[in-house]
């Protein structure tokens, strides 16, 4: 005869085990899928923890696969908006109405004030002549802000922006030059979503902005060693077409990584940051994850098994 505890104890266990809350998680539908969970919660725990807001749009340029975090938010780019200049002076070298190989002299009175980084201040005033190509490098290898502003009056800020418009992009806007501060007191900053300046890159990695030339031409000034966030998270054997952008409270990187058979594009761009070097860390654990994924991805059979020689 069972006593009442006992009895108590059973309808306690059926309760629990019909809980709905309590039901086994739902299987994964495929190995790909569970591997597709666990990153997603990775990039998302990166996110929570920080103290700040992080967005990304991170998508594998051969299956589609993507991550979004905060993908269709407006942040401040930082330096990252130098991709969209270049985009510009390589679509006027195109349609003739400029030449990359065309010199210019560097004044210093054309160079920003309060600058901290100045390189091309620098340099003799009126004593260095160089290719616009050759500013461009500056602009995106060294990040030179006074390379930015010559190139920026040079290509001009409205046919930047039209041509940001015309590639698709809504939220993208070159609102200033460089180390203006007073236009960015006014609320004029540069600005993108990370879905965005993934696909600016998406488009221009697929042909569908330059020609054949022009296009191999951006990424190869793009892909140049630089002092990136993304530079610093992987192997420095794996090519990297990015623009990272610094700002106080603000860091972001937007680039495409070619692995073998797998090239993916990320952009991971973070604001409202109570500590720089914390948001530094935190696109730079976003970086390393995310490679290690598509990496291992990429030398895996659909099964998971790690192709090689033996």
């Amino acid at each position: 005869m069972r006593t009442k505890g006992s009895i108590l104890l059973i309808a306690l266990v059926l309760a629990v085990v019909a809980r709905p809350g309590l039901a086994q998680p739902k299987p994964a539908a495929s190995l790909q899928d569970e591997m597709h969970s666990k990153l997603a919660a990775q990039l998302d725990r990166a996110a929570d923890e920080l103290h700040g807001v992080m967005g990304f749009a991170i998508k594998d340029l051969t299956s589609g696969e993507a991550f979004y975090r905060n993908a269709d938010l407006v942040f401040p780019t930082a330096s990252s908006i130098k991709l969209t200049v270049l985009l510009e002076l390589e679509r006027q070298d195109q349609d003739g109405k400029l030449s990359l190989r065309e010199m210019h002299t560097i004044r210093h009175s054309e160079l920003p004030t309060g600058d901290t980084d100045p390189i091309l201040h620098m340099l003799g005033d009126g004593t260095a002549t160089m290719t616009l190509r050759d500013i461009a490098t500056f602009m995106v290898v060294l990040s030179d802000n006074g390379a930015t502003n010559i190139l920026i009056d040079r290509a001009g800020m409205d046919n930047v922006n039209a041509e940001i418009a015309r590639v698709g992009l809504k939220q993208t806007r070159l609102r200033r030059k460089m180390i203006d501060i007073e236009a960015a007191r006014e609320g004029r900053e540069n600005v993108s979503t990370p879905r965005e300046l993934s696909e600016l890159l998406e488009i221009i990695h697929g042909g569908r902005a330059l020609d054949a030339a022009h296009t191999k031409d951006y990424f190869d000034l793009i892909s140049q060693p630089k002092d990136s966030l993304f530079n610093k998270a992987l192997p420095p054997d794996v090519r990297i077409a990015d623009k990272p952008g610094t700002l106080d409270a603000v860091r972001c990187d937007a680039g495409i990584i070619e692995i073998p058979g797998r090239p993916f594009v990320m952009t991971v761009m973070t604001t409202y940051l109570a500590n720089s070097e914390e948001g530094e860390r935190a696109v730079k654990e976003v970086a390393r994850t995310v490679y290690d994924y598509f990496a291992r991805l990429g030398a895996s059979s659909p099964y998971g098994r790690m192709i090689s020689e033996k």
